[in-house]
């Protein structure tokens, strides 16, 4: 499951540090949330800037450099920080939201020592915020299963000497085209999402979901049974597994005449549910 967290509706990765027991959230996020900031990497580099000539303070040195998984699938360097660190680095803000994120952050760390009490509380709370953005409650389950179906792919994959990063999200690429034609970065542009932070599965709808499924499902149940080991062979996995999902949608579309991929996003996704709402409500 991944590790976003929402401060209102702003989308926070967050990564937890076992051996430490706390979070790190990425800044950048943070940066996006307070100031709603079309360009929160630009207002961080000016922040940093501007207080280490008036301060002298470094608020880089509040950051660590942590692997983050960005919309596409792959894992960049990304400045985060904890807490405390935070907690420093909001005062150079001038945000209105800066006390309710306070507060935000000291009932994200509760929630996380609650989840690991409760694994099944994460799930939850997850179906809650998707809830809450206006999805459907069948989407919802569609999303939560592709979560676990990803996982099991992401392990199957370590455990067969797939690095992550780079070699991670080829296959995932390759997965991708085979089942759709389209790479995940050509279906982002396709649907209309320009920022780093959108994630695609997020916008997809029903169908997608299942297909995607089904590509990853395939895969992993593909690198076990030819017991695939090193990049090579998962990669030759992830092309057969795609193409396993991509000749059913070749099928459905054949047999429904409608193509599967859409260029639907979140907004049209829940403009589509609020509608079927309204017209259960007249009947």
């Amino acid at each position: 499951m991944p590790n976003i967290k929402l401060f209102e509706t702003k989308k926070i990765r967050s990564v937890w540090n076992e051996e430490e027991k706390k979070w790190y959230f990425s800044v950048v996020d943070v940066i996006e949330a307070l100031t709603d900031s079309e360009k929160p990497r630009d207002y961080w580099y000016r922040l940093k800037r501007r207080e280490k000539e008036g301060s002298g303070i470094e608020l880089s040195t509040f950051c660590r450099q942590l692997k983050v998984e960005s919309a596409d699938g792959k894992k960049y360097n990304t400045e985060c920080s904890d807490v405390e660190g935070l907690l420093r680095i909001i005062q150079s803000i001038p945000s209105p939201k800066a006390e309710p994120f306070k507060r935000w952050l000291a009932k994200v760390g509760y929630e996380r020592l609650e989840e690991i009490e409760n694994p099944e509380l994460a799930q939850q709370r997850m179906r809650e915020i998707y809830k809450a953005k206006g999805y459907s409650d069948e989407w919802i389950e569609k999303r939560v299963r592709g979560i676990a179906v990803r996982d099991e792919l992401t392990n199957e994959s370590k455990m067969r000497g797939v690095k992550e990063g780079k070699e991670y999200a080829i296959l995932t690429a390759e997965i991708s085209k085979a089942t759709f034609g389209l790479t995940p970065s050509e279906y982002k542009s396709y649907k209309g999402l320009t920022k780093p932070q959108e994630n695609l599965r997020d916008h997809m709808t029903d169908l997608e979901l299942i297909f995607t499924m089904l590509g990853e499902a395939a895969t992993t149940e593909i690198a076990r049974n030819k017991n695939a080991q090193g990049f090579p062979e998962n990669k030759t996995a992830a092309k057969e597994g795609g193409s396993v999902a991509g000749r059913a949608r070749k099928d459905l579309e054949k047999k429904s005449g409608r193509k599967v991929v859409t260029n639907q996003n979140y907004k049209s996704l829940t403009e589509r549910q609020n509608r079927k709402i309204e017209r259960g409500g007249k009947k």
